[in-house]
């Protein structure tokens, strides 16, 4: 886990940094989906199966963004898990009771914050699936039935996916936000 020079909690900012990054990508994502749904729904007149595959390009890349999300908090867990190990293990080995009551006291308040963070982490990454499942079943509606009256049908389906879109967004920046605080805190 540990490379020469660069200690668990380094890597730790790291991971969570890359997390955030992959968290704020798949944001923008999902909102250039809702974008382009949007557009479709308002398609008027031109070539169907261009829409189609415009639609279903988003769809794709929603699709791996919020898989990016989720290997990005698994290196998370990952390295959390060695990083409170290892400071759990180290504890022992103080000689100073005041320098290991302070150290214990910032390891329980660095697991308390992580485990807030890795909380929010993934109730954002659970509400993807549900957005991922509405628009790949639009996405296959419009597929096989590339035609006016289809996109009339999805008109309905489209406030629903807007709202999910809108309350995934809101939870994601409650975790980019708690990640940043957690970096800082790991920086302090």
């Amino acid at each position: 886990m540990e490379k020469v020079g660069i200690h668990k909690r380094d890597i730790m900012v790291d991971r969570v940094e890359e997390a955030k990054d992959s968290q704020q990508e798949a944001q923008q994502q999902f909102a250039s989906a809702l974008e382009q749904l949007s557009a479709l729904i308002a398609f008027d007149g031109g070539d169907l199966q261009t829409q189609y595959e415009l639609t279903n390009e988003q769809y794709e890349n929603s699709k791996n963004a919020a898989e990016e999300v989720g290997a990005r908090i698994a290196a998370v867990e990952n390295v959390a898990d060695a990083l409170f190990d290892e400071w759990h293990e180290e504890l022992s080995q103080y000689s100073s009771a005041k320098l290991r009551r302070q150290s214990e006291q910032k390891y329980k308040e660095t697991q308390r914050r992580y485990n807030s963070l890795i909380k929010a982490m993934h109730k954002a990454e659970d509400r993807m699936q549900p957005v991922l499942v509405a628009l790949k079943d639009n996405t296959l509606y419009l597929k096989h039935n590339l035609n006016a009256k289809a996109i009339g049908a999805l008109q309905g389906e489209y406030q629903s996916i807007k709202e999910d879109v809108e309350v995934l967004i809101k939870e994601m920046n409650q975790a980019i936000q708690q990640s940043q605080q957690f970096i800082d805190l790991l920086k302090s």
